[in-house]
């Protein structure tokens, strides 16, 4: 992939400094206490969910080559990532940049101790996902009727049916399936977005049998003062243990939302590799908070997450080359002297 960005070189040099800074974390000591709050009541160890090359890629206008897809994989599997987004089964139809979906999976290295799940809105899309080597799945739900008529072309009601028939059949094959709630703190077609509604669909898609429900702040207009509320709301209604946030940096509340979580004892995390994925209602804006920004946060209050930040930073590095962007996040921003291959 060419010579080390200067910037990384950079990184490197200062390994001394970085370690005391905690940028570059240890690997887990044994499995991780999910559950076990520190003197300071976060989490001991935050599970991050690598979204960038699903819900990141998804987002770009031109169509991005399968093996620069495949190689952004294979680099994430090497940085400590737990779980790394791969694809999306949908139809190439309304998803032109995930058409290429079979070949991704089938091409990417897989690492013991990683998990590749692929979005799976329908029975269809999950089992092409499965046909193609998939191992977990998700679902696709909203808190927002309105943005479930727009986004997935049905109500709520008949999406549940949908992912019901999709965890029905997983169940059966073994097949572990996680689910999404979007619109979690507001929308961009009904505004306001009510916790009990949140909470409501966040049930449904536990008692059906997904495993974890990640609550997304779609359009990224939370503020912790609204995670909180949410939290409270949803928390009622399902184990703390089987919840995760996914929040977007669209108004700068990415990274105190996660805090809020945190603080309130969630312990998985979804961030996108450079910060990956606009928003498509606020012209401009960024979406997905950057996973090397929410690390580096992570590092710095001495919260484990096995993940190597420089790794993350030079896949971050990788990807914004090929597509011939700058990145979203600050921390690589403020880290790299150029953006570009030496």
């Amino acid at each position: 992939m060419g010579t080390v960005p200067s910037a990384l070189k950079h990184c490197l040099s200062y390994q001394h400094l970085l370690k005391e800074q905690l940028w570059i974390a240890e690997p887990p000591a044994a499995a991780h206490p999910a559950q076990e709050p520190q003197a300071s009541g976060l989490p001991e160890y935050i599970k991050i969910v690598e979204v960038g090359p699903r819900d990141g890629l998804q987002n770009e206008k031109v169509i991005v080559p399968t093996d620069i897809k495949i190689e952004l994989i294979n680099q994430l599997s090497k940085t400590g990532l737990p779980a790394i987004e791969v694809t999306s089964f949908v139809s190439s139809k309304w998803v032109p940049q995930m058409a290429d979906h079979k070949e991704v999976m089938r091409g990417i290295e897989r690492h013991p101790g990683v998990q590749y799940p692929v979005l799976t809105p329908n029975l269809q899309g999950f089992h092409s996902a499965i046909a193609a080597g998939a191992t977990e799945v998700s679902v696709f739900g909203a808190a927002s009727e309105s943005f479930s008529k727009m986004n997935i072309n049905c109500s709520i009601e008949e999406s549940i049916e949908r992912f019901e028939e999709v965890t029905k059949s997983a169940r059966n094959m073994n097949i572990p399936v996680r689910g999404y709630v979007s619109c979690a703190l507001g929308c961009p077609y009904e505004g306001n977005v009510v916790p009990d509604k949140v909470a409501e669909v966040s049930k449904r898609l536990y008692s059906m049998g997904c495993y974890e429900i990640s609550l997304g702040d779609t359009i990224g207009v939370g503020t912790p003062g609204s995670m909180k509320k949410m939290l409270e709301a949803v928390m009622k209604e399902i184990p703390l243990s089987a919840l995760a946030v996914h929040c977007h940096d669209t108004y700068g509340q990415a990274l105190a939302n996660i805090l809020t979580a945190m603080q309130m004892g969630v312990a998985v995390v979804d961030s996108s590799v450079a910060g990956l994925g606009g928003c498509p209602y606020a012209k401009g804006a960024t979406g997905n908070v950057a996973t090397e920004d929410v690390i580096y946060m992570l590092n710095g209050l001495g919260i484990n997450t096995g993940v190597n930040l420089c790794a993350v930073m030079e896949a971050g590095n990788f990807i914004c080359t090929a597509l011939n962007k700058k990145t979203n996040s600050k921390v690589a921003q403020a880290s790299f002297s150029t953006g570009t291959i030496n």
